[in-house]
């Protein structure tokens, strides 16, 4: 008879259970950030301070904290302030990657998480762990840049993730700031999926759609005044029936 089968209830047998008699992998959470930097979609980049890949760019991230988090969610909140100072962004778990090779330290597992934030009052800040900071262009960080473990695969996926839901859903309202023009709206849109929309159908879409809404005020410059709008509640990821239709010829 196994020493288990003579516990009288599963408090007890709790009580006496050792976490450790299996072994755990390492557990981390790593992030694809994105946000628009002068009209270009770009991804949170860190410079590893130590080892294991001291020196290398690599995704933000980090290992889960037993005492601090309750779930994977809050670590990858936490995370996200420590270096953008961001307490709410939309944050969605995509994926999970472990094997024995990922990580030198030993079998290791993250779990991927895809936030989107506006560029609007980030602050960035480095820590013990951290050498440098910087906004990189996705494509440029994913066809230039070798980065730490197996960060290249994760944020292709992150970018893949976002590019997808783009075609059918609200998440570029994400990006923007509070207030935003019709035109900024669409002008995000095509800058993730990297072509134009057809401009008539895309503004019907998203008026009829009540994910946005207007604010009352205009936005007044060389040109005619334009209407300025906001995210509707719960707009935060509308899901359309149809997926976005490109320009007409």
């Amino acid at each position: 008879m196994n020493k288990e089968e003579n516990y009288q209830s599963e408090k007890e047998f709790l009580e006496h259970y050792d976490i450790h008699r299996f072994d755990i992998p390492l557990t981390t959470v790593d992030m694809g950030i994105f946000s628009l930097r002068e009209d270009e979609l770009c991804v949170l980049l860190i410079k590893r301070a130590n080892f294991p890949a001291k020196g290398k760019w690599a995704l933000p991230g980090g290992f889960i904290d037993l005492k601090k988090d309750n779930n994977l969610d809050e670590t990858a909140h936490r995370k996200l302030n420590e270096k953008t100072g961001v307490n709410t962004p939309y944050l969605e778990q995509i994926g999970t990657f472990g094997s024995k090779k990922r990580d030198p330290r030993g079998w290791s597992v993250t779990v991927a998480y895809l936030a989107l934030i506006s560029s609007e009052d980030i602050g960035l800040s480095l820590s013990k762990t951290t050498e440098d900071i910087a906004w990189v262009p996705v494509e440029e960080a994913i066809e230039k840049y070798k980065l730490a473990f197996d960060h290249n695969e994760i944020l292709r996926t992150c970018h893949e993730r976002l590019k997808s839901k783009v075609l059918y859903t609200s998440l570029p309202v994400n990006l923007l700031p509070e207030e935003f023009t019709l035109t900024d709206l669409q002008n995000t849109f095509e800058i993730i999926l990297g072509t134009e929309i057809e401009k008539k159908s895309f503004r019907k879409r998203m008026l009829d759609s009540g994910c946005i809404e207007e604010t009352g005020n205009m936005r007044r410059g060389s040109n005619r005044p334009a209407k300025l709008y906001r995210t509707s509640p719960n707009g935060e990821q509308f899901f359309f029936t149809r997926i976005i239709e490109g320009p007409r010829n």
